[in-house]
């Protein structure tokens, strides 16, 4: 909705509209819909099942399994901000968003994609720590150390989130009020802002740059010496064995990381709306629901802990009935 503003020509706006993927046929998006529900559902469930057995499981109870759960609770919450409100889009055709939500879903999105990142460099942290000083170990990673990693993962989130959204918002938006994408993401907005928003710019490819490129070389350093400890290992067994600590971790990296510099490290010519949406999904649909099946079918003690807490399940069931 377009409201006329005192002053000058622009107009104040009160709601946005999501294009979505109004450009495809209604069959076609009833069609995303359902997968689109499924995957929504497969993550959901997937990421509360790892919740679930890295509280309960006695077996589970690992500085590793601490920082997964983090990241289960993570994607949950990524899920939320922005899967709901695209089905929508999808199925009620109901395209409209108001100012507040439309900054609330901006804000939980750079929360979430920020915290991501850093948990991820602890995770990796985690895992230098394991197979680098496996005697040390629990020392270095105490209940204590680990609920500050944690902590610290989470934190930078806040800021960067506050200053994106506040700052970003605070333009006047004049022309129209469609937003060309399926979640209100800084690109395609700042086409709606009519002000100079280079200073902006500048800080949003900065602070991409930082929050993006830190964890990253974080987690570079601590794979290296991880390799340099595996490669010191005589036998073959006990190379798989440490490597396959990390082989779930550094799958998840590479999809995170592939998938969010395609999408904001691209140069502009090869950045159409369309390609940017389909990219997008990979790492706001897809690789939520791919986290949880790597760590459980890559993890035996994950497989393991779902088994028995499945099992626990049934026999509670039978004993009730």
């Amino acid at each position: 909705m377009l409201m006329p503003m005192a002053t000058g020509n622009w107009t104040r706006i009160t709601e946005f509209v999501l294009m979505s993927f109004s450009s495809l046929s209604s069959e076609i998006q009833t069609l995303l819909f359902l997968v689109f529900l499924a995957i929504y559902l497969v993550t959901l469930l997937g990421n509360s099942l790892i919740i679930l057995v890295t509280l309960t499981d006695p077996m589970l109870q690992s500085p590793m399994y601490f920082f997964l759960r983090n990241l289960s609770l993570l994607e949950i919450g990524f899920n939320l901000a922005i899967v709901p409100k695209m089905l929508g889009t999808l199925i009620a055709q109901d395209t409209s968003i108001s100012f507040f939500g439309c900054a609330t879903q901006m804000y939980f999105f750079f929360f979430f994609g920020v915290a991501e990142c850093f948990l991820l460099a602890t995770m990796a942290y985690d895992r230098y720590v394991a197979i680098c000083s496996p005697l040390h170990y629990p020392v270095i990673m105490n209940q204590e150390v680990r609920a500050k990693l944690a902590a610290a993962s989470w934190f930078p989130g806040f800021p960067v989130a506050t200053v994106q959204t506040t700052w970003l918002f605070s333009f006047p938006f004049c022309a129209t009020n469609k937003i060309n994408h399926f979640f209100c993401d800084s690109p395609p907005m700042l086409r709606l802002v009519c002000a100079d928003t280079a200073r902006f710019e500048v800080y949003a490819i900065v602070g991409t740059i930082l929050v993006v490129m830190i964890p990253c070389l974080l987690i570079l350093c601590s794979y290296t010496r991880i390799a340099a400890s595996i490669l010191k290992i005589p036998s073959a067994k006990g190379k798989r064995k440490a490597f396959s600590t990390c082989s779930s971790h550094l799958l998840v990296v590479s999809l995170f990381y592939v998938s969010s510099s395609f999408t904001y490290f691209r140069p502009k010519s090869n950045n159409s709306p369309e390609s940017k949406k389909l990219l997008s999904l990979s790492y706001t649909v897809v690789t939520p629901m791919l986290n949880p099946i790597i760590y459980s079918l890559r993890n035996n003690e994950v497989k393991n802990a779902l088994s028995r807490t499945f099992h626990k399940a049934l026999d509670l069931r039978n004993y009730i009935t």
